[in-house]
Parts: C-alpha cells; structure tokens; sequence
C-alpha cells in the first residue's frame, strides 16, 4: 500500500528519499522486503537507525540481510537494486536533511527505541513509536522531543487501566500518557498510534473519545492518513484514504444527521444520502464536521411495510468540497 501510493506521486527523476527505523522489532521492519521501490534501479533511499548492542556495527543493514536470507524470503538483498545507504544515529545526535532539521531521542522500550524530531519551514513533527513512561530520564527525552511541536505523534497501544497493570512492562503507552506529555510540552496536535493488534476499530473509536474529552486535537493515525501542516495559527488538517469508504451503491435516503463541526459547535440538519455501502457513506452537508469525530445519521428507509426509521453511527473519515456550491462532502464510516 504505502509503496504504491509512494511511487505514484514520483516522477522519473526522483530524489533521495529518507526513511527512519525507530528500532529492529518485527512489526517495524518486516514490511521492507515487500517494500516495492526498493526494486527500482533509479530510486535512492538512504536509511536512519541506531547501532544495536545485540548486532553492532551496521545493524540496520545486518537486520535487511538477515529477513531476506534463504529461506525466509524468496529473493535476498541483492535483489534490491535501488540505491541504498545506511547512516548510524544515537540519541541526541541533530542533523540536517535539506532544510529540515531532524533530532533522535531515546524512548523506553525493550532493546532500544529512537523517536525522531523534524523541524520544518511548515513546522515540528515529533514521532515517538514504543515508549513506556515511567524512566524519569527517558521521560525528560520524550518532553524535549515533543516541544512546541505542531504534530506529536505518540504510542497509544493500551488503555490507561492495561498499562496500569497486565501491560505494565512491555514498553507501550496509553493515551492518556499522550495527552499529558502533550501538554506539557505544549505540543499543538496529538496523533494516537501504534494501535494494540487486539483493539477493534470501535475501541479505537473510543480510545479516540476519552483522549479528546482531554485535548481539544486529537486524531487516530490510520494507513493512508496525510496530516497537512498549516500556515501559522491554522489548524491541522487530516485527509483519510477514500478506500474507508469504498464500495458505495447510489442510492437516496432523507436524512436528519448531527454532529460536531471543526471549531466543537453542534449541528443537525436535514440532508439527502445518495451514496452508500453496507460499511459507510457519502453525505453532502452544509456543516463542515470535524475529521473523526462522530455522526449521528437517521435515515428514512422504504420497507415492506412502509418507510422505516433507521439510526446509525458512525465517524467522519473524510471532507471533500461538495459537489453543490456551500457544501461538504462528508464520507463517514459507521459502527453500528
């Protein structure tokens, strides 16, 4: 997915493309060997990560080595033809990638974790992937890594009650740990991610919940999802993929539907659903709803015995310009 969507937005002469590996667990490298770019003659990445105690010298390229080695893998590193350096980083080490400045910081996770800081002209993305709070030193690294940053995206992978007690230990989050280290770094925009394998999309939904009962910005990271800086004093804007609402049938419901707009006011108003699928639909609305939050949709649907009342839930997954003058084109994705 991620190499497809990657490759389409190049052009032939592309430039060199930096990619940073927090740590050498399997859910963060073994998406590489399929990784599809990577096969491709002209393209050229160079690759960030931290010498591993465990592997030593050149980590990063041992780990590449050793997932593609017979018979784990059909082919082996070689096969790769793209252009490929690997550059060692430590945590504290700043350094320079155009115009932007990047920072590695050391999280607390077993093994050993690098979050990453990228200063910008548009602004600060902090990313910190597996951390657990609770090393008073690698609390103040994650403060510092978090400051003043436009997006901070942080580890959300158990609820507060898990990592109060069965999780303790594992090297994860909760949302809530977020939410205070966004605050006090004064952090703007809050992205929960690193999602427990476990969580359903509607535990998702209500991690997202408490958290913004907590932090005004807040979003759950899903693949596909572009997080756009703004100008100065402009809020984040969230675009997610118009594959969550696929699948759609044309189709014409009256409708009541309520929900909350981008600056938190409640709306409800009465509309016309034309688009719609068993998971989701496209609604035009005169309310700009804010992306993931919740709508209330009740539908007049015609039945055997007469025209039924139908109440879903669902959340907003994306905002386009409508196709009427004054309207949003709303695609929401219901739960229930």
């Amino acid at each position: 997915m991620l190499g497809s969507r990657w490759a389409a937005g190049k052009d032939a002469a592309s430039a060199e493309t930096h990619i940073f590996v927090t740590h050498y667990h399997w859910d963060h490298i073994q998406g590489l060997p399929f990784f599809a770019p990577l096969y491709v003659e002209k393209n050229q990445f160079q690759f960030y990560s931290f010498r591993s105690k465990f592997l030593g010298r050149d980590s990063l390229k041992q780990v590449f080595e050793a997932q593609m080695a017979l018979p784990y893998f059909p082919v082996d590193f070689s096969a790769m033809s793209a252009r490929r350096k690997f550059r060692e980083v430590d945590g504290g080490d700043s350094f320079k990638v155009g115009k932007n400045k990047v920072t590695a910081r050391w999280l607390n996770h077993p093994q050993g974790c690098l979050g990453f800081r990228i200063e910008t002209p548009a602004g600060i993305v902090a990313y910190a992937t597996d951390n657990e709070p609770g090393d008073k030193a690698l609390d103040q690294s994650l403060l510092e890594l978090a400051a003043d940053a436009d997006i901070f995206i942080n580890d959300a992978q158990f609820t507060p009650t898990q990592l109060d007690s069965t999780r303790k230990g594992w090297g994860h989050s909760s949302w809530r740990e977020g939410v205070s280290v966004a605050r006090a770094a004064n952090a703007k925009t809050l992205v929960l991610f690193h999602h427990d394998p476990d969580s359903t999309d509607r535990i998702v939904d209500e991690i997202l919940r408490d958290a913004r009962g907590e932090f005004d910005s807040v979003f759950a990271a899903s693949e596909g999802m572009v997080i756009t800086l703004g100008a100065a004093g402009e809020p984040v804007q969230a675009h997610m993929p118009g594959s969550r609402t696929a699948l759609r049938r044309e189709a014409q419901f009256r409708a009541c539907v309520s929900g909350v707009t981008a600056d938190g006011q409640k709306f409800e108003e009465e509309t016309i659903v034309r688009d719609l699928s068993l998971q989701g639909a496209l609604i035009s609305l005169k309310h700009s709803p804010r992306i993931q939050s919740e709508l209330q949709v009740t539908m007049e649907t015609p039945g055997a015995e007469g025209v039924q009342e139908m109440r879903l839930r669902g959340y907003v997954v994306r905002l386009e310009e409508g196709v009427e003058r004054g309207t949003t084109a709303v695609g929401v994705v219901f739960t229930d």
